[in-house]
Formats: structure tokens, sequence, C-alpha cells
């Protein structure tokens, strides 16, 4: 849950920003995709355990349900209502 308290998020944000700006002056998946993989790689390094490990793969995936939720799927509701739904 993305959801953490907001006094909590500003040792993060900045960071976070900045990583955005680089990554979409020209977004390349493979490079977006090594920044995520390093830092749930250099996570794990810190202290590797199958409960961390698990806890890092359950938090990619809420991670992509959360994002396909919020932000694909009004996009993509946004785009039937532009272009019609599909005829079945």
């Amino acid at each position: 849950m993305p959801y953490i308290p907001k006094k909590n998020r500003a040792e993060f944000d900045a960071h976070v920003d900045a990583l955005a700006e680089i990554l979409a002056a020209n977004l390349e998946p493979g490079e977006l995709n090594y920044c995520i993989s390093r830092l749930i790689w250099k996570l794990f390094g810190k202290k590797p355990s199958y409960t961390l490990g698990n806890a890092l793969i359950g938090a990619l995936d809420c991670v992509k349900l959360e994002f396909y939720r919020r932000m694909l799927a009004p996009y993509e509701d946004a785009k039937i209502a532009q272009n019609g739904d599909l005829d079945i």
C-alpha cells in the first residue's frame, strides 16, 4: 500500500522525483526495469531471507495492481468512451 503518512514521504519524494525526471527524459523499459531491480536486489542483499524475499515480491505485485487500478484502468475507460467498446 503506497498510502503512507504524509510526514513519512518527505525523505523519499526528492529522490523519487529526481529519478523520475531522469527516466522520463527518454524512457526505456529496460532502464526502468534496471532501477526497480537494483532497488529490490539491494534491499534483499542487506538481510536476505525468504520472509524478506516474499515481502518484496508482494510489494511488487501490489504496486502493479494498484498502478492498474488507479492509473491504467481509468485511461482505458476514457479510451472506451472516446472510441467505443469492443463489438462482441
